[in-house]
């Protein structure tokens, strides 16, 4: 396994950590036999994403049908995983200024 292949694996590990209902459904997306599963759904998130103006459908199945697709798509880890460090590094830039904000530590 690769520098940047374990950095992606590492990246699903956090994601599954911060959000542990997705835990379960995240390990199972992962495994190789669910390709014919996961592929499908990626493509569908991805084109549900189009359709944002909809109440249901929306910008965050973007990043989702992307993160499933980059598991297929070795082009894509390398790019998926640095927007993951940097979406949870401005969550946590953000967060900070918002508690300082607030007066809490």
């Amino acid at each position: 396994m690769t520098r940047r292949e374990r950095r992606f694996q590492r990246q699903f590990d956090v994601l599954a950590r911060l959000i542990p209902p997705l835990r379960e459904p995240m390990s199972h997306l992962r495994r190789d036999s669910w390709f014919p599963v996961r592929f499908p759904l990626a493509l569908l998130l991805i084109a549900g994403s189009l359709l944002s103006f909809l109440p249901f459908l929306g910008l965050w199945m973007l990043p989702l049908g992307l993160l499933l697709l980059a598991v297929d798509l070795p082009v894509l880890r390398e790019p998926i995983s640095a927007a993951i460090i940097r979406a949870r590094r401005r969550f946590r830039r953000w967060r900070r200024h918002w508690r300082a904000g607030r007066g809490k530590p």
